[in-house]
């Protein structure tokens, strides 16, 4: 299977997704974060990403008789390459972006069932802007945009500290 096979699926994208920011989760944890998605399924599809190597077991414990594991994102395996995004065809590329879309729009829907939303308070935000940048003046903002995002990507959970998503989307109009 491919990368972009094994990521660009609904569920698998969603536990990657549980596990962005070093996070380390069992699958108990992700059945909690995941509730929608059958026991079966979870533990399925976890499989499959151990499997092509896109998480990794990162502790193991007994637990009544059974192991039960940790398992974190291996990020330099979590993204499909450059070279495998050229080899896909239109349709691919747009199943693509529809599971890259679809998975927003579940995020914000479950953002919105808690009892006390407040979009200003809660910095939750979407908005769209046009900039006119040659393709050097657009390398060089996407180097700024590294450099802003790299420590702050590196944050650890810790008190006081929410986790948010960035999801961005950029191209040529």
């Amino acid at each position: 299977m491919t990368t972009a096979d094994l990521l660009l699926h609904p569920i698998r994208l969603r536990i990657v997704q549980a596990l962005l920011g070093e996070r380390m989760l069992t699958t108990a944890d992700l059945r909690a974060e995941l509730p929608d998605v059958p026991p079966a399924t979870l533990y399925r599809q976890v499989a499959a990403l151990v499997e092509g190597e896109v998480l990794e077991i990162a502790a193991e414990r007994k637990v009544r008789g059974t192991f039960e594991r940790t398992y974190r994102l291996r990020t330099a395996n979590a993204h499909v390459s450059a070279e495998e995004a050229a080899g896909l065809s239109a349709e691919e590329h747009r199943q693509a972006f529809m599971t890259f879309i679809a998975s927003l729009l579940a995020d914000f829907d479950r953002y919105l069932t808690r009892d006390d939303i407040d979009l200003g308070r809660d910095g939750v935000g979407f908005r769209q802007a046009a900039m006119y940048l040659s393709d050097e003046e657009f390398q060089d903002f996407l180097r700024d945009l590294r450099e802003v995002l790299g420590p702050r990507l590196a944050n650890q959970p810790a008190p006081g500290r929410t986790r948010r998503l960035l999801s961005t989307i950029v191209m040529p109009t």
